[in-house]
């Protein structure tokens, strides 16, 4: 690196304040007046720029899709945040963490502000929740018996559930998607690869099937 890209100085994000000033501001409820005199630095899309939070979430209420995630959390895998982060991208209507309450929510850059997510305690809670909801479980792992998931039946309204990374899914969460899904191949699925690896980074994988769902039903 060069002198002079070091002396670059870094592009500011995000819009600065409202152009006018006070007497410019629009005349709506759902923006933030602070946002408005300072700036809204955040990791939104433009549509959003200057909302609060809440109106951000009330609109976004209006717009998720029918899938939920899971995510099994036994030892605080780091990708959690990351694949909330996904789920907020792919508008999932709520993710939900089997296992462990807390997780590192640094991957997620505060996207958990705008994605409802529910905890349970076990599998076994998670499976009675679904049950009562009414929404098959696809799990996500390349087990034996897995259907690929470009081949494979993904319902407009369902869970995918991902595991860990290493691990991946436990026997527990992998019978819970047999029992309570009724497509081809038990409700499990898999990503298929061409390289040398077995497995490919959890929350890439989330992405991966998250993706696969929108394409066909967004």
């Amino acid at each position: 690196m060069t002198d002079t890209d070091a002396a670059e100085p870094e592009l500011p994000v995000g819009v600065g304040p409202w152009p006018g000033g006070p007497e410019a501001w629009p005349d709506d409820p759902r923006y933030d007046r602070e946002l408005l005199a300072g700036g809204d630095r955040r990791n939104v899309i433009d549509r959003y720029r200057y909302w609060t939070m809440d109106a951000i979430v009330a609109d976004l209420d209006e717009k998720r899709h029918g899938f939920h995630v899971a995510i099994e959390n036994w030892q605080h895998d780091m990708n959690i945040g990351s694949i909330v982060r996904s789920a907020n991208a792919f508008g999932a209507a709520e993710v939900h963490i089997i296992g462990k309450r807390r997780w590192n929510r640094r991957g997620a850059m505060v996207t958990d502000r705008y994605q409802h997510v529910r905890h349970h305690e076990d599998v076994a809670a998670f499976a009675a929740w679904a049950a009562e909801s009414a929404l098959p479980v696809i799990a996500v792992d390349n087990v034996e018996g897995s259907v690929p998931v470009d081949r494979a039946e993904l319902p407009e309204r369902c869970v995918l559930l991902f595991g860990q990374e290493g691990p991946g899914l436990s026997p527990e969460a992998l019978a819970a998607a047999r029992s309570l899904s009724p497509v081809e191949g038990g409700g499990v699925v898999e990503i298929t690869q061409y390289g040398s690896t077995r497995s490919i980074n959890a929350s890439a994988a989330a992405a991966v099937v998250m993706y696969e769902w929108c394409r066909r039903w967004a």
